[in-house]
């Protein structure tokens, strides 16, 4: 009798729950808030918590996707980061931390099955408001204690698991959090997805190739990049607004020889001295940076002088730009930070003995505070450090910047070679890390994947990041430190 009992309670309560429903463009625009607050776009100069949210996003968006498919039953908890703009305290139970630009790292896992739950779940544990929701076409019970007993977690008594044959939920996402995703097993299960998607993605992977090729010999450039992971058909249909623009103005494209174009989010000259196309922005505005770059070019060599300036009053060391690791500047942002640096140092007059710290390297950043020492042997030297600070960490650090290096250059040899062997030894079309995954995390990932025996990776592309994925186009994406 209990046990029946228990039946009819949870139809009756399946029933109160399918009346407060969230449709998918609902839970769209509930969740705006929360674009604004971790969309890619709004990180621009900063390209680690970019590259985290935009990874972050498509694994969510792909779990929104699946809670609305119609017989929905699978159910895999599922963790995502994303660094948030606003730095306001967070009350909620989820961990957070904040990277060295100052945005807040919030980590949480997914485990509901309905729209409206996880919705609720993704602002909350964001800190962002939920009082919007209010007002979106929610059909929610009007009586109180239907809304209190919704607002509770259903608890159900173990024996009707039992008697009915169904799954505990509880139970479920308990075993969940104990047992690691391993790599085996995320392969098993991802195999078949991964190698359909890439097979689709095949045609438009040789039109990419062919039209950057094309394109770069028709240029003469040195290369075509991107600075975000858009899919395929994205890059495709860039080029091929590249390729008309060629057609119908080639006279504006006389200075591009040697140089290299990265697709990005705004246009312009990089720090780095590569052309940048914003991919929102029309041919008018790409024909206005090709127009000027004879003036880019002049500014580049007054930039080269002036880090040539700032090494003289440091003793010899280099002043290097790592795209991979500071923000995307502009050739005009980044001269004006090295001027700024280079009239402090000029009326400090430290007494660096010339040419003492040649082989040396240092980077500027405007967002640290203290200089830093990177694991590759170069200084991170903020721009507003105090003269008198900056020279005793570098007299400091000196020895230990140079061995740095020296370890630098062993370690992006035995790179090349693991990934070079790995792609041979598992018949890996291709193999790559994301920008974030250091060499030494590299390193360790590879030597560990050759210890495995894995005849699921032939043919395919991988990519080593911090989670596992599948992109739209077939890659497989696995964290540097997988699970055995």
């Amino acid at each position: 009798m209990h046990n029946w009992r228990l039946c009819l309670e949870k139809i009756l309560l399946q029933c109160i729950l399918q009346s407060r429903t969230l449709s998918g463009a609902d839970a769209i625009n509930a969740l705006r808030p929360f674009y604004f607050a971790v969309h890619p776009d709004f990180f621009g100069q900063h390209p680690k918590e970019r590259e985290v949210n935009e990874n972050s996003l498509k694994r969510l968006n792909g779990y929104l996707e699946n809670l609305q498919k119609p017989g929905f039953r699978s159910f895999k908890p599922t963790q995502l980061t994303f660094y948030v703009r606003e730095r306001e305290p967070n009350s909620s139970n989820v961990q957070e931390s904040f990277s060295a630009s100052g945005f807040r790292a919030v980590s949480f896992t997914l485990h509901t099955r309905d729209l409206l739950s996880t919705v609720l779940d993704i602002l909350n544990s964001c800190s962002l408001s939920t009082e919007h929701i209010r007002s979106l076409n929610v059909n929610a019970q009007p009586h109180k204690e239907a809304k209190s007993t919704l607002n509770r977690p259903i608890k159900w008594d173990k024996t009707y698991y039992s008697f009915t044959g169904f799954k505990d939920p509880e139970e479920e996402l308990e075993q969940a959090q104990r047992v690691e995703t391993t790599l085996i097993s995320w392969l098993d299960d991802n195999e078949a997805s991964a190698v359909k998607k890439l097979k689709k993605s095949l045609p438009l992977r040789k039109e990419l190739e062919r039209l950057k090729f094309e394109l770069s010999h028709q240029l003469q450039l040195s290369d075509i990049r991107w600075q975000r992971s858009w899919g395929i058909a994205h890059r495709c249909s860039q080029l091929h607004s590249l390729g008309r623009l060629v057609q119908q103005r080639p006279e504006v494209l006389k200075n591009v020889k040697g140089r290299t174009v990265v697709f990005t989010d705004r246009s312009g000259m990089s720090a780095a001295g590569h052309i940048m196309l914003g991919t929102m922005d029309v041919h008018h505005h790409w024909t206005k940076i090709f127009e000027r770059l004879p003036n880019y070019y002049k500014l580049q060599k007054r930039l080269l002088l002036l880090e040539d300036r700032i090494s003289q009053l440091l003793g010899g060391i280099q002043v290097i730009y790592i795209e991979e690791l500071q923000p995307l500047l502009t050739l005009e942002e980044y001269y004006e930070t090295l001027d700024s640096f280079y009239n402090k140092l000029r009326d400090s007059r430290l007494p660096f003995h010339p040419r003492s710290l040649r082989g040396l390297q240092m980077i500027l950043e405007s967002d640290r505070y203290a200089p830093s020492l990177h694991e590759f042997g170069h200084f991170t030297i903020p721009t507003v450090c105090d003269p008198a600070t900056l020279q005793w960490f570098i007299f400091a650090k000196a020895q230990e910047a140079r061995e740095n290096l020296k370890r630098k250059e062993e370690m992006m040899i035995t790179e090349k070679e693991l990934i070079d062997t790995s792609t041979e030894r598992f018949s890996l079309d291709r193999l790559y890390k994301e920008p974030s995954v250091s060499s030494a995390q590299m390193i360790d990932c590879c030597k560990r994947l050759l210890e495995e025996s894995l005849p699921y990776l032939q043919g395919m592309h991988l990519c080593i990041s911090h989670f596992y994925s599948v992109l739209q186009d077939g890659d497989l994406c696995i964290p540097w430190n997988w699970k055995n």
